[in-house]
């Protein structure tokens, strides 16, 4: 088998992604890859018992990517991927847009379950996003929810 060079790519943009294409740019060229796992993100229309008309996604350029960036590297020090896309959408987003994206391959599937799951679950808690949703009743700030925190903590812990 063929050990791929290690592909990472973060990227925090407006504008909607492909999944197949995405997808497809991070297996291009890569035989060994025999898993691939994705994580497709959407806005949801209902948070906490509140219809939700938008949500508007902020960040701080350059420490966010960054942030990302090192999420990956963690992932990458815990399982043997091959490579690790983040596409994370910003700016204001309507209920069933997509808003993150997170691929990762590996030559099997565990260790690709294994490192998105990882990724996403840093990525809820740790990278500096800032959610606002609208709300019948106003505006309000979205704070990581317990669930989150609790998934994060397997890593921690485990």
């Amino acid at each position: 088998m063929t050990v791929p060079a290690f592909r990472s790519e973060v990227r925090i943009q407006q504008a909607d992604f492909d999944l197949t294409a995405e997808v497809a740019a991070l297996r291009a060229g890569q035989p060994g890859v025999g898993g691939l796992v994705t994580f497709v993100g959407t806005v949801r229309d209902l948070n906490e018992g509140a219809s939700v008309a938008e949500m508007e996604l902020e960040h701080y350029p350059g420490m966010t990517e960054q942030s990302i960036s090192t999420i990956i590297g963690q992932a990458r020090q815990r399982w043997p991927i091959f490579g690790a896309l983040v596409i994370h959408r910003v700016g204001p987003l309507t209920p069933m847009e997509q808003i993150v994206l997170v691929a990762v391959t590996s030559a099997h599937r565990g260790e690709s379950f294994a490192a998105c799951e990882f990724i996403i679950d840093y990525l809820k808690t740790e990278a500096p996003f800032w959610k606002k949703e609208q709300t019948p009743d106003g505006a309000r700030w979205v704070d990581a929810r317990v669930t989150d925190e609790t998934a994060l903590d397997k890593w921690r812990n485990g």
